[in-house]
């Protein structure tokens, strides 16, 4: 299993601009390269002033083939434009060791 963990950080003066739509079209991407998103909110409380987050989404996917063929897609492609023109969002990718917590 792999994890994609984002960070989103909304520009209080920018606004979200094109971000509300990306979030209704990335999602069935996501999930037709089989990524399940197991969390996305904006209720968050950051411990440290130095990460401050208004926005965190977590997706599983089966492996990370599976992430990559999405957001290396075509599909994935014609919409990222509208993430990176208003958000700033920050990833990073988390594999499982051998599919079992420890």
């Amino acid at each position: 299993m792999v994890y994609f963990l984002i960070d989103t950080y909304i520009d209080s003066e920018k606004g979200r601009g094109s971000y509300d739509e990306y979030i209704e079209k990335v999602k069935p991407i996501v999930e037709s390269f089989g990524g399940t998103y197991i969390l996305r909110s904006e209720r968050i409380r950051s411990l440290s002033p130095e990460r401050t987050p208004q926005r965190v989404i977590i997706i599983s996917f089966p492996d990370r083939e599976h992430m990559e063929r999405c957001f290396e897609s075509e599909e994935y492609k014609e919409i990222m434009g509208m993430r990176i023109s208003s958000v700033d969002a920050r990833a990073i990718i988390v594999e499982e060791e051998d599919g079992s917590w420890k």
